[in-house]
């Protein structure tokens, strides 16, 4: 998604959200990310205003006081940006490849199944499985922070089973054009 992204290029304008829309945008992040309504209120104070930057391809970049906290694909889910799910890593669930995947993933590869079921691989575990089409922090094997996120194509369990093709399907990684912006 923001693999060619140039700011002087690709952002249409900067629209002020409504408070209504606000407030509907609240909601949604609330119920699709793993987070209480204090850590959203910290992430994103109600008195700050919520500017929509509007970008090429139906991509919505979602920044408060210049800085971007999430984007939107057309009218899909609210993905968090890179930065943001360092300073609050638990908001995603997370998943891990092992340390082959790990140059694919910085050039903006989807993630494999194999990439996943190996042994620096982690899926988590039957009961705390993720279903299909829910958004992922994706990790390395060895490193701290998410080094991505995506989302699901199939749940954790068929990636066991299953084990071939696309698992997660990536939105943002550390190194794209996204990641380098600060401000918007």
């Amino acid at each position: 998604m923001f693999k060619k992204f140039s700011a002087a290029t690709d952002i249409a304008g900067h629209t002020p959200v409504k408070s209504s829309v606000q407030r509907q945008i609240r909601a949604a992040v609330l119920s699709q990310w793993k987070i209480e309504p204090e850590t959203l209120e910290a992430i994103w104070p109600k008195k700050e205003g919520l500017v929509h930057v509007k970008c090429r391809e139906h991509v919505s970049v979602y920044t408060v006081n210049s800085e971007p906290l999430f984007f939107q694909h057309f009218d899909g889910p609210f993905y968090p940006t890179l930065r943001l799910l360092h300073k609050y890593p638990y908001i995603l669930p997370k998943v891990q490849v092992d340390r082959g995947a790990i140059r694919f993933l910085l050039a903006g590869a989807h993630m494999m199944c194999p990439g996943m079921t190996s042994k620096g691989g982690r899926l988590p575990p039957a009961e705390e499985q993720i279903p299909a089409e829910n958004m992922v922090a994706i990790h390395a094997e060895g490193k701290e922070h998410a080094v991505g996120v995506g989302i699901t194509k199939l749940s954790t369990e068929d990636m066991k089973k299953i084990n071939k093709g696309v698992g997660v399907e990536t939105a943002t990684y550390l190194g794209d054009d996204l990641w380098s912006l600060t401000t918007l």
